[in-house]
């Protein structure tokens, strides 16, 4: 005769102390995206699952949450259409309802995205890769929280670097007696060399619900934030126009953000004011042992009205 086993999760702690978050990281799960009239988009996603747990509790239910990642992955395969973001927040959801103890239930998912597209020169076909970052906070009071993004890479040119660089050759002009107007016109022309690196973009907008973006977009904004894209197949003709590109387009670290960050308001001039905007940039630097990075993080609102200040100025 078999004997019920205990739910020891369910037991009081030794101490009484609520956590904000607890469930499981690491989850791997093969998602497939249904796009009308085109191919369907297969990711390996990677998952985070967690839920808040009360003082009064020991442990949450690991087994109840990877069932419910389950059974909604496998909902998302036959599914005709899904965004990553709904596929978060219909699991969010669902934490909500089976959990009676849980007061918000949050999901995330990265996942590696594959872009076609042509080189820049040569116009040859070749494919980028970004990651997608998605998230959904569930709340008790019925409220759902969605969050859509990514990272990519790319490649800046510092401009204190570039100046250095076209002080000396204004100098050595001089000295070749080159009058000032042809070197003006020349350097005009001719960016002049700048230490470079790559550089790391990462972009993400959280609304109340669907956000009302397209993620392709959100991976452009992201990429044209920096001195030049990057490309996985480069001829030379390629590598030349990357390198006059990047250079003729020198930015900081900090550059990167607000370009970000005035590339989405361009881009989704109606987002509702309280959308949450994360923007972060960074560079791996190849002069320095050290990086640099900078980000923001402000609603959509006091984003809009800092680019509209700036524009009136």
């Amino acid at each position: 005769m078999s004997q019920q086993l205990p739910d020891v999760q369910a037991s009081s702690p030794e101490v009484s102390v609520g956590l904000n978050r607890v469930g499981v990281t690491g989850v791997e799960k093969l998602v497939k995206l249904h796009r009308p009239g085109d191919r369907p988009i297969v990711l390996m996603a990677e998952f985070e699952v967690f839920v808040d747990l009360p003082g009064w509790r020991k442990g949450a239910d690991m087994s109840r949450n990877m069932e419910v990642v389950d059974e909604m992955l496998e909902e998302a395969v036959s599914e005709p259409a899904l965004r990553v973001e709904d596929v978060c927040g219909d699991v969010a959801e669902r934490l909500i309802d089976k959990h009676e103890y849980t007061t918000q239930a949050e999901v995330r998912m990265e996942a590696e995205y594959m872009i076609r597209e042509a080189t820049p020169a040569t116009d040859r076909p070749t494919q980028a890769t970004a990651d997608i970052i998605a998230s959904a906070t569930a709340s008790e009071d019925g409220t759902t929280r969605e969050e859509i993004g990514c990272h990519v890479v790319g490649m800046t040119v510092c401009p204190c670097s570039q100046g250095m660089s076209e002080s000396r050759a204004r100098d050595v002009l001089e000295d070749l007696d080159v009058d000032r107007g042809t070197i003006d016109e020349f350097l005009s022309e001719v960016p002049q060399p700048g230490h470079s690196q790559r550089g790391h973009a990462t972009l993400t907008v959280e609304t109340a619900g669907q956000p009302q973006v397209d993620l392709n977009e959100l991976i452009d904004v992201a990429r044209d934030s920096m001195s030049a894209r990057i490309y996985n197949l480069a001829k030379r003709p390629d590598e030349d126009h990357m390198t006059f590109e990047s250079h003729s387009d020198a930015k900081f670290v900090e550059d990167c953000v607000r370009a970000m960050a005035e590339g989405l308001v361009e881009a989704y001039p109606d987002l509702p004011d309280d959308t949450v905007v994360r923007m972060e940039q960074s560079n791996d630097e190849s002069i320095h042992q050290h990086n640099a990075h900078a980000e923001r993080v402000a609603e959509f609102g006091r984003l809009k009205s800092e680019l509209d200040r700036d524009t009136d100025s």
